[in-house]
């Protein structure tokens, strides 16, 4: 998912993974699974390490190479999520039910996410933003337009 890209960021800016680690509140080997992909990366400390680091879920994810945004915005934004995801899903023409049919989730998280009382997983928004061809950063409401055609 991330490819060499989190490591890239953090060695590019002189840090140590365990000092990631300590500024996310994990631990060195829980961040050196992210880094080295065993496990994915929490949506709420990926985007902390993206607001750190300045640099965009897009090029995290090798959407595109474009490492940040101008005037993007911090942190996650659940009722922006909710609301592009459901534009999203109205534009497509599908239901709730089709939409988690097709991402192999449920379709209660999709109303979760769609309401903002559910944070959206990474493998999730990864996933949807692939398939669709949407930007990660405007799909959160980190910037306001789809800069992606992946």
């Amino acid at each position: 998912m991330f490819d060499y890209r989190l490591k890239f960021i953090r060695e590019r800016k002189g840090v140590k993974q365990v000092e990631i680690a300590k500024s996310l509140g994990i631990n060195k080997s829980t961040y050196s699974n992210y880094e080295n992909e065993r496990n994915i990366m929490p949506l709420k400390h990926l985007v902390k390490f993206c607001d750190q680091f300045d640099v965009s879920l897009d090029y995290l994810f090798g959407f595109n190479k474009l490492m940040n945004y101008k005037n993007a915005k911090n942190g996650i934004d659940k009722i922006a999520f909710g609301k592009n995801l459901k534009k999203l899903r109205e534009n497509l023409n599908i239901s709730q039910e089709v939409l988690a049919r097709t991402m192999k989730d449920h379709r209660t998280n999709i109303s979760g996410y769609e309401i903002g009382s559910q944070l959206v997983s990474t493998k999730f928004l990864y996933s949807i933003c692939k398939k669709y061809k949407i930007s990660a950063d405007f799909l959160l409401g980190r910037i306001d337009t789809n800069v992606n055609k992946v």
